[in-house]
């Protein structure tokens, strides 16, 4: 097969196993790794080896120093002082933990020396957003166990990686009062060059120097640039340079990395995605063979003894009961940062021949798969059996915090429907919040929402911008989130908006409330003092007999049947109130309309 075709057909499968994972809800990492173990020691079609060449170890170094430039954007210390007690020890004591006995683990089972076992340990501590929140979705938790959960992903990822990262330098300089010495003058150099290079990034950012088209990739330019330029002044250095690059720039001031971040994060999926497909082909069937018996033995300790033993010292001084110490501690997959890094040093190591470096590949395979699989497959149960799952709740994530998105809020949230405002306007959400609503400041669609807005029990989405085209997008992208016939966007009641709801039905959002209501309604009429009212229908007062008293005064919005579940007055379909419902309508006391 021509090279060419090789690697395009590569980015392809790349992009088929990312969209699996999106539409199946799994993380990525479970196809990824299938499909590579295909590819390579299941039929032999790809070797990366020989169609890469020399080029594997370079690309793989780059890959990998993109991805913790990328981790460590996330890093903000301000960030680290806000979280719980729970999250903190989670992310250190916790790390120290997991790393410690994975270390000792694969020291006595796997027969490894103690700098690779350590280095085991230290690649099979972090979890990671990208394994971490697909799961939570999966398994719909209680929201105090998911944000757990989420915020040690996303803190820990990078912590994680430093840790590792040191471990491999002090391997690779050796543990003599001289290479001591030089393991030293090693983080030296990658903390001058990360220093230097955040300085002169943050001043591009700050100062728009580059045109808005040029800032990512002249960024891009300038990380490769540092990790080399390290790498070739002080041995090994550069992935210490670019993790202090990306932390020096996510806790500067007056900087704007947003679209560096979302930049970023694209490309790493990308080189995650053919990365981790190269590097599960150059899996060697043999040498899992070798070590199958240990590598599931060090699983199963990983699985019932550090993590439970992490979670339990890291809940010391905190608020957590033993139901959610327990689900936090078989909730821990291991992920990209494990698998990158993983083969990134077994690649260097076998280089410098350090023996024993070869069983570092499989014995993080086999910890990322048994994690990702065992915990997929049993979280979710036990959470339900724990009582912690979140199934069944009602709530609404509401996109603007205009009058009338605040209003349908207020009004949801009166009859104890939970209701969560996404908007980037600080005075809007400011009014929300005076109403007892819980807020999130940023852009719906943005990585940034995806990443650590939670969504654990809202299960529909209101799209009540005044702008058609803004609702349509914003309920494109959670319609595979709360499923097509919970997203509902409303009518601007502008002069074209014919024309704009057929934009928004090619992008299968359901239209909000009756066809005749629009946002220009709606806000009219509450300006003018209309009231949002709460009316049981009972068998004395049915649905027929609401209608007959209030006729067109009253502009239907939702319903909360008799299972407590809420329901959406909208065409399709028709809602008809029982008796044991609420009635939720916009009533014009004024008499006109």
């Amino acid at each position: 097969m021509p090279i060419a075709l090789e690697i395009a057909l590569l980015f392809m499968l790349g992009v088929f196993c990312q969209w699996l994972a999106w539409r199946l809800r799994l993380p990525a990492i479970l196809p990824l790794l299938v499909a590579g173990l295909v590819l390579g020691p299941g039929t032999g079609i790809m070797d990366p080896d020989q169609f890469l060449g020399d080029l594997l170890f370079p690309l793989v170094s780059l890959g990998v120093a993109v991805v913790l430039f990328e981790g460590s954007l996330t890093l903000r210390i301000s960030d680290a002082r806000q979280v719980s007690t729970m999250i903190r020890n989670l992310t250190s004591i916790g790390v120290l933990v997991t790393a410690g006995v994975m270390g000792a683990a694969a020291h006595y089972l796997a027969g490894l020396d103690w700098r690779l076992s350590l280095l085991f340990g230290a690649l099979v501590s972090v979890t990671g957003p990208t394994v971490i929140v697909p799961m939570l979705r999966s398994i719909q938790p209680t929201e105090r166990v998911a944000k757990i959960l989420r915020w040690e992903g996303i803190l820990v990822d990078p912590i994680g990686a430093v840790l590792a990262v040191l471990v491999f330098e002090y391997i690779v300089t050796g543990h003599e009062q001289e290479s001591l010495l030089e393991f030293g003058k090693v983080l030296m150099m990658g903390a001058v060059w990360g220093t230097t290079g955040g300085v002169l990034l943050a001043q591009m950012l700050r100062r728009h120097i580059m045109p808005d088209y040029l800032e990512n990739y002249a960024s891009l330019a300038l990380v490769l640039l540092v990790f080399t330029a390290s790498n070739a002044l002080g041995d090994e250095s550069g992935l210490i340079a670019v993790t202090v690059m990306g932390i020096f720039i996510a806790n500067s001031k007056n900087v704007d990395f947003d679209q560096l971040l979302t930049f970023k994060e694209h490309l790493t999926v990308m080189l995650i995605s053919m990365f981790f497909i190269i590097l599960a082909a150059r899996l060697n069937i043999d040498d899992v063979r070798e070590i199958w018996a240990p590598a599931l033995l060090i699983l199963g300790i990983g699985l019932f003894i550090a993590r439970p033993l992490s979670v339990l010292l890291s809940s010391i001084g905190s608020t957590v009961n033993w139901k959610e110490m327990t689900l936090i501690a078989w909730v821990a997959p291991r992920g990209i940062v494990a698998a990158a890094i993983s083969s990134l040093f077994a690649l260097k190591l076998e280089q410098q021949g350090v023996e024993g470096a070869g069983a570092l590949v499989p014995l993080t395979f086999v910890m990322i798969i048994g994690t990702v699989v065992v915990y997929s497959f049993t979280s979710g149960r036990l959470a339900s059996v724990l009582g912690l799952s979140s199934r069944g709740q009602q709530g609404v994530l509401i996109s603007g915090s205009n009058q009338v998105a605040l209003a349908l809020g207020e009004a949801l949230h009166a009859n104890d429907i939970r209701v969560k405002v996404i908007d980037t306007r600080a005075d809007g959400l400011k009014q929300a919040r005076m109403a007892g609503l819980e807020t999130f400041y940023g852009n719906p669609v943005s990585e940034h929402a995806e990443r650590y807005m939670d969504l654990t029990g809202y299960t529909h989405l209101l799209a009540v911008s005044r702008n058609a085209e803004a609702n349509a997008i914003v309920c494109s992208r959670y319609r595979h989130e709360f499923g097509p016939q919970r997203v509902y966007s409303v009518r601007s009641g502008a002069s074209d908006d014919d024309d704009k709801e057929g934009f928004v039905r090619t992008l299968r959002s359901a239209t909000l409330f009756a066809r005749d209501v629009s946002w220009t309604k709606l806000a009219s009429l509450i300006g003018n003092g209309g009231e949002i009212r709460s009316t049981p229908i009972t068998e004395n007062f049915d649905f027929e007999a609401y209608q007959a008293e209030w006729g067109k005064q009253a502009t239907h919005l939702f319903a909360i049947d008799d299972d407590g579940k809420l329901r959406v007055f909208s065409d399709e379909p028709r809602l008809q109130p029982r008796a044991g419902w609420t009635v939720i309508s916009l009533v014009n006391t004024n008499g006109s309309m």
